[in-house]
């Protein structure tokens, strides 16, 4: 996991998904395993927002997942015993991956665990921020759950409002 999602590698996350199938459907193709994680979903959280997946990249025209769908899967996750490998597999604002390179400033750098996508007129963000604050006998924070998807001709545009959203998450 810590391959595909800090470098998003998506060959091998196409690889992931016929692995799933061939794992637990003994067919090794991307119907068996988009069948393996639709049960998987209806099993959590029923047919209700239930991602619809083609190649198990993201990069695909057919691929649909609302914002809200995915910040509760991510909250569930957020609960589960796997969440500090998720967590770690996930590139980390201006410090490695594919946010290596993320503006922001110096302090908050790492504070971000996030996912980002892209193709032609989509870019995306999800992941878990770091929010700073301060409570009663010091320093208290919390942990946001981050989703944005922008779909428009011009969505490359609307980067500098996803680091605005990312910067106003960390905030006190």
């Amino acid at each position: 996991m810590r391959d595909i999602n800090k470098y998003s590698n998506n060959v091998m996350a196409q690889q992931l998904l016929l692995t799933l199938g061939l794992q637990l459907k003994d067919k090794g193709s991307l119907a068996a395993g988009r069948e393996v994680l639709a049960e998987w979903w209806t099993q959590r959280w029923g047919a209700q927002d239930q991602p619809i997946l083609d190649n198990g990249s993201g990069l695909s025209r057919r691929e649909r997942i609302t914002a809200a769908a995915l910040a509760r899967m991510l909250q569930w996750a957020w609960q589960s015993p796997l969440m500090p490998e998720l967590v770690s597999s996930l590139p980390i604002a201006g410090v490695d991956g594919t946010l290596k390179t993320r503006p922001g400033r110096a302090a908050n750098l790492g504070s971000a665990h996030l996912k980002t996508g892209s193709l032609r007129d989509v870019v995306a963000v999800a992941g878990y921020v770091h929010g700073n604050g301060s409570g009663i006998g010091g320093h208290t924070s919390k942990r946001w759950v981050l989703v944005a998807v922008i779909n428009h001709p011009q969505a490359h545009a609307a980067r500098a409002a996803l680091d605005a959203a990312l910067e106003w998450a960390q905030q006190p």
